[in-house]
């Protein structure tokens, strides 16, 4: 289970960034953490995150008399310093609320945006895409940054407490530590060398001896405790403007690479201005419904709520109770290759191009783009997109986009990063939330003295074959790159269900669907949805899809395999949390119960 113990030993300060002095034991007097548990049923309010840490500060605020978007930002605050490789105010995320005094669901888009000044070009060499492994850590991979605006957004539109009252749990872990547990060390350990080559971040993820800090040793980050205390005391303009400011714009246009590193590193072309004009913005959900259940999800410039929609919209002529398991899976997998050649062909930052929102919400589109469902036999090829601007009305119509040269990061490289936070409270208000600093570590830089590592989402953005092909996520300057983050609410004659969301790259889309079909069509319990085997299709040009070795142990997998379907085993998928709302006001929260690590789940008042 993930990072058990508070701990408070001496740090230990390298060149630019802070790091800690390994221990073989913590402290005497280290602060305990509740032991964390996967499952907790109760009322008063609920949490549900990767990390025991970062769901009992979200469970303290809520029994201190916060809600629960003080609490899902509380969270997030310390999963910045416990899980500082998929969460941090160097990257953004989707925030969707549910408000139970209006009943009203909003959601809070705080998407890194494309500098101002990043041109298309930028991503091209001599008429091709630049290679990835140059993109993904360089200075042209950061957005700018938006989880502070989209904390602070959330607050104080729908919260109850001050950004400076939700940070104080995380300046606290930052400055007492925690003990490195095997996931931690694990993501260190895939960075190892990108991090060698960052005088900032070798300093505060490696050792004097320059490998990972070992299991059981305890981390503390006083740069980031500093930077969250610079924003507690000055607000959100203190990182937008200013010192801190400066510091990031420098490691992107000047990173911070170690003398003698053979690293290629391409320096960014971010500005000030670029920070301070980075905006928050707050945007209706994308609302569908499934056999009788309402369900909320975000909007472009994610394209989960669209393609989970459009996916359950296919498969809803089904009746799961006259067909077997794997018949059914079946007709979930090939609906959603249709759903996700779709996304691929029609979705991006709605600022910047026409997404066909309602053709793709139509029932009527739904109806006809059936017809396309294999029967059965799996296919054989990649699905080509349908035609939903017919079902647009009057909204202008968009066009299909060719496939490009190379797809985004989050398509392609079964990303096991991000983060969800799911919390609910009192009075009924409900938090998804899933943030991220796209891959693994980012793009691999930390802040000097600042204490946080900057992402690597312009990787997110698909690169046509050439620099000037149309393709509704290809870069460009303010732009928002296509996401798959997916969290999601689900109500049934307007009382909620669920609340769900799952980290995992485009994995994240089938990750969700697949749990909702365990809960709401197998009658999986949510826990036991949750835990179940994956399999995930989207739409790959093998036809192929991944999925995780317990599945491909599975009967189902027996039976699809002779229906034609072929399987990669991709390892763990996801790692989802989710609360589930019972008729009689208590509540379930449900974390991952071992990938990952596992995650930790609490209710304020637990019943038996």
């Amino acid at each position: 289970m993930r990072r058990l113990l508070l701990s408070a030993s001496a740090s230990l300060c390298l060149g630019l960034g802070c790091s800690t002095a390994p221990v073989t034991r913590p402290d005497a007097q280290a602060r305990q953490s509740p032991a964390p548990t996967p499952t907790a049923t109760g009322r008063g309010g609920a949490a549900a995150t990767v990390d025991v840490r970062a769901t009992s500060a979200a469970i303290d605020i809520l029994k201190a008399g916060g809600n629960a978007v003080d609490a899902a930002v509380a969270a997030a605050s310390v999963l910045g310093v416990t899980d500082p490789y998929s969460c941090g105010i160097g990257g953004g995320g989707f925030m969707l609320v549910y408000l139970a005094r209006d009943q009203r669901v909003v959601t809070v888009d705080h998407r890194e945006t494309a500098p101002q000044g990043l041109e298309r070009s930028h991503f091209y060499e001599n008429g091709a895409p630049l290679p990835f492994d140059e993109l993904v850590t360089s200075g042209l991979s950061v957005g700018v940054p938006g989880a502070l605006l989209g904390w602070d957004e959330a607050l104080r539109r729908y919260g109850s407490r001050s950004l400076a009252d939700v940070l104080q749990p995380a300046i606290r872990v930052a400055e007492q530590g925690f003990d490195v547990d095997s996931t931690f060390f694990e993501q260190t350990r895939h960075n190892v060398e990108r991090f060698r080559d960052f005088s900032s971040s070798a300093a505060l993820y490696l050792g004097p001896d320059g490998r990972p800090w070992p299991v059981g040793s305890t981390f503390k980050n006083p740069g980031l405790a500093r930077t969250y205390r610079l924003v507690a005391e000055g607000g959100t303009p203190v990182f937008y403007r200013g010192a801190l400011a400066r510091a990031l714009i420098s490691t992107v246009t000047h990173p911070p690479l170690v003398p003698g590193a053979s690293r290629t590193v391409r320096p960014g072309v971010m500005r000030l201005e670029d920070l301070a004009r980075y905006e928050a913005l707050v945007r209706p959900p994308v609302t569908s419904t499934y056999r009788g259940y309402t369900l909320h999800g975000m909007g472009p410039p994610s394209s989960g709520g669209l393609t989970l929609a459009l996916t359950f919209h296919l498969l809803e002529a089904e009746n799961p109770a006259s067909l077997s398991r794997a018949d059914f899976l079946h007709r979930y997998l090939e609906a959603s290759r249709l759903a996700f050649a779709d996304r691929d062909a029609f979705i991006g930052d709605p600022a910047f191009v026409s997404v066909p929102v309602s053709g793709l919400l139509s029932r009527d589109y739904a109806a006809q783009r059936r017809s396309a469902l294999s029967g059965a036999r799996a296919s054989t090829a990649a699905a080509a997109p349908g035609n939903p601007l017919p079902f647009q009305g009057d909204v202008p119509e968009a066009s299909p986009s060719a496939a490009p040269a190379r797809r985004a990061a989050e398509d392609t490289l079964l990303d096991k990063e991000t983060t969800h936070i799911t919390t609910s409270d009192a009075a009924g208000n409900i938090v998804a939330y899933t943030c991220t600093l796209e891959g693994e570590g980012g793009n691999g830089m930390v802040v000097p003295g600042y204490g946080f590592l900057l992402n690597n989402e312009m990787t997110d953005f698909d690169l046509p074959a050439t620099v000037d092909a149309p393709h509704p996520n290809a870069p460009a300057p303010g732009k928002r790159p296509r996401s798959s983050m997916s969290p999601l609410l689900v109500f049934k004659d307007g009382a909620p269900v669920l609340a769900l969301g799952s980290p995992g790259g485009a994995t994240i889309i089938t990750t969700v669907g697949q749990t909702l079909l365990n809960h709401l069509d197998f009658g999986m319990p949510l826990d036991e949805a949750l835990a179940a085997p994956r399999v995930s299709q989207r739409n790959a040009p093998t036809a192929a899809s991944n999925a995780e070795p317990e599945f491909l142990a599975s009967p189902e997998a027996a039976a699809l395999t002779a229906r034609g379907h072929a399987f990669t085993n991709a390892g763990p998928l996801g790692a989802a949390t989710g609360l589930r709302f019972h008729p009689d006001g208590t509540v379930t929260a449900v974390a991952e119960p071992r990938r990952r690590g596992g995650g930790s789940a609490r209710v304020v008042e637990p019943v038996k």
